[in-house]
Order: structure tokens, then sequence, then C-alpha cells
């Protein structure tokens, strides 16, 4: 099994390149099999998500061609809808074929979902919203069965604004009868280019970027080509590395996307340019203790939170995070605790002590994030870290060790017998 090896304290200096979004990406694949005919998707990420996505949706009767960044998707033979176990069970995002596949065919049969370790992520939200859209739903020996001759509009309102449901009701809607109204709707941009995309399939969205979409329902849809946007959360990771390491330059970024974590950047003591499509940092010599809690977007990303904590673990002075999105999400504190960070865990809440150094030392992934974070944490560290267990790590983020690499960082794969 791989392992990053990583040799602390490097100045970092150069420019890195940020790839295509995994959470944009991932429903976009979905919706492509709501048509017939050939989808071009171009600057999609090489992840073990995407290549696990593209299998499903292989399984399911998709052709899939996929080189270079990108790919293409023919919806014309997708004749099987269902979504194995086996499957979904190493992906959430698996859940996003729900929706498209109960639209195009009218029955769906999808396993439970899987995905990182911590925490239970309910999909009620999901089957509450297929129910008021007219689907009978059943669930029989871990499968999810939807059934709907055709899906009817109708108004439906989220307690929470959930990404994965506004994603799966808004396709799903696309082609139902009649007009849905989503109410408290999730608008992070990933969101916005899922509808945006649809819309350019012929489907008749209104509200994108909005906490109240508006689907009027169409007979059908069509293939249609898209430009995944820039990864966020890749961009706000490699931010907190330069924080800390070195001026580092984003390209082929959108700093729009970005506001909150680039205001809390400044409030360390970074200082941070940007235009259309990059973003520069300048490192601080003395980083400041900064609270921050997460929220849905536009708040601070949960999605960044680990890699957040990180970076206050060297911070001079006391600092409090909080994840109101997802309450036990904190599977790297212990494993940071290791490097000499002083955290502490309540609840939903990291209080966090800075310390004047991290020292390197072997620790174990359990998700994507934590992975973040913990190879920030030892780019920070004096001496050797190894990060275990980094299949995570390469389920979200592109050749990250060859992006740090370039800006200078130590930092290479191995297996755990080298």
């Amino acid at each position: 099994m791989d392992k990053l090896i990583i040799h602390g304290q490097k100045p970092l200096s150069g420019s890195v390149k940020i790839s295509g979004a995994k959470n944009a990406v991932l429903p976009i694949m979905t919706a492509a099999i709501m048509a017939e005919g050939k989808s071009r998707i171009k600057r999609v990420p090489d992840l073990r998500d995407t290549r696990t996505m593209i299998k499903l949706l292989e399984i399911v009767g998709a052709k899939c061609t996929f080189h270079n960044g990108s790919l293409i998707i023919d919806g014309s033979t997708v004749n099987n809808p269902e979504a194995p176990y086996d499957l979904v069970k190493t992906m959430r995002a698996s859940f996003y074929v729900l929706g498209p596949l109960l639209a195009r065919f009218g029955s769906v049969k999808v396993s439970l979902p899987g995905g990182c370790a911590w925490g239970p992520r309910p999909v009620d939200f999901h089957l509450k919203g297929l129910e008021k859209l007219g689907a009978k739903i059943t669930l029989n020996s871990g499968y999810i069965l939807a059934e709907a001759k055709r899906l009817k509009g109708t108004k439906i309102s989220f307690e929470f604004p959930s990404v994965g449901a506004t994603g799966n009701i808004a396709m799903a809607a696309t082609t139902a009868q009649g007009t849905t109204v989503i109410e408290n709707a999730a608008r992070e941009p990933e969101i916005v280019q899922l509808c945006e995309y649809l819309n350019a399939m012929g489907a008749s969205i209104g509200g994108i970027g909005t906490s109240r979409i508006v689907i009027e329902g169409v007979d059908s849809l069509h293939s249609a080509d898209i430009k995944v946007i820039p990864d966020r959360i890749e961009a706000g990771t490699f931010l907190m590395a330069g924080a800390v390491l070195g001026k580092i330059k984003l390209t082929d970024v959108n700093p729009s996307h970005l506001d909150t974590v680039l205001l809390k950047l400044k409030e360390i003591g970074a200082d941070i340019n940007t235009s259309s499509n990059s973003i520069t940092i300048n490192p601080t010599d003395n980083i400041k203790p900064v609270d921050m809690t997460t929220a849905v977007y536009p708040g601070f990303a949960t999605d960044l939170q680990a890699q957040w904590v990180a970076l206050m673990t060297i911070a001079a002075g006391s600092s409090v995070i909080t994840d109101t999105v997802y309450h036990d999400r904190f599977s790297h504190i212990p494993e940071l605790n290791r490097f000499g960070a002083n955290i502490r865990v309540d609840n939903n809440t990291a209080f966090v002590r800075g310390v004047e150094e991290l020292v390197g030392a072997p620790v174990m992934s359990t998700d994507i994030r934590a992975s973040a974070a913990l190879i920030i944490a030892g780019l920070f560290a004096k001496g050797k870290t190894t990060v275990s267990r980094i299949y995570h790590i390469d389920r979200g983020y592109e050749k990250i060790e060859d992006k740090f690499r370039l800006l200078g960082a130590n930092i290479h794969r191995g297996n755990s017998n080298g």
C-alpha cells in the first residue's frame, strides 16, 4: 500500500495549476446519462473517484472514453438502471445516479452509499424529495428501489441546504411534469455549474445560484459539452500551505469561489493578490490565531476545516474551530496531535493552542480532507513524516505530491515496505 514520505520545512515557490473540481464533475457525469448521444466533459481530474464513477456509468450501459482530461460519455446505450453495492460503497457520490436514472427509466435500484469513514450522511433529503415528486420508494436488502412512470413537479423545502440532495432533485425534476420549486437549495458553485449544464442539455432551470431554484419540466434532454470549474477545495489547500512556506501562485482558479477563505487568510496575516483566474499568496512569519466556523456556501467550506486546523496548530496563540455542517468530522485531530500539536475536541468544536514547531511523525489518513491536513502538517513539520493510507487523497486530489514537489517540497510516494 502506498504512502507519502515528506521531509518538512522546505520553502515553497512558483505556480501551481488547479485541477477541475471533483465535487462538480461527479454530478455532471451522472447528468450526462439522462440524454441519448455523446457529451464531452473537459478538465476532468484524474482521480480515484472519477474513475469509480466511470465504472458505474459503464455498468449502467454508458460508453465512456477518458483521455488527457477529456471525458466523452455516450448515453445512448444506457440500459441498466442499477448501481451495485460494490461501487457505491466506495464513493457516496455514486448516489447521484438515483435522480437521473429514475427520470429516464421510471425505475432505479441503487445501493445505500458508502465512502469516507467519518460519520453518517443521511440520504433522507434525497428520498423525501423524490417521494414528493411522486416516486414510490422502498428499501430492500440495502438497496433503494424508486419507481415512477413520470415524476410530477412540486414544492420541496429542505430543512438543510444539502448539496447532494439539491443536485439529485434538480436532475430528477428537469423532466418532471409541471413546475418544481426547491426552497433552501444549496448555492455551492458545483450546484450552480450542474444546473447550468442541465440548461445546456435543454432543461429550464431558474434561480440558479440562489436558495430558491425553479424548474419547469421538459420532455427530454439532449447531450451537451461543458468545461469543469476549478476545484476550490484543492485551491484552498495549497493556499494554506503557501501561507506558511512561501510565495506561490495558483492559476486556473476562480477567486470568487474562495471569498471567505481568502478573508480568513488575510486575517492570519497573509498577503493575497488576485486576478480573474489567479491567486498569489505571500506567507507571514507570524501566523495570527483566527477562529473559524464552517457553514454552507458562501461560508467557510467544511471540506477545508481539517486543513485550517492544521494551519492553526502553529499559530501564535489559541483558536477555536467549529464545524456546523458535519459534527463528527474530526478524525484528523489525533493524528495532528502526533506531530506535537495541542488540540482538544469537544463535540463539534476543536480548541487549538498553537505550538512553536511541529515535529514529523508517522500518521494515517482517514478521509480525503484529513489526508490533505496531514500532508500540510508534514510540510510544516521539522523532520520526516510518513502518511499512510493515501488512497484517500487519491480520491480527491490529482497528483498532489507532484504539484507540491514542483513548488519545492520534499515529498514523494513510496510503498509500505519502502
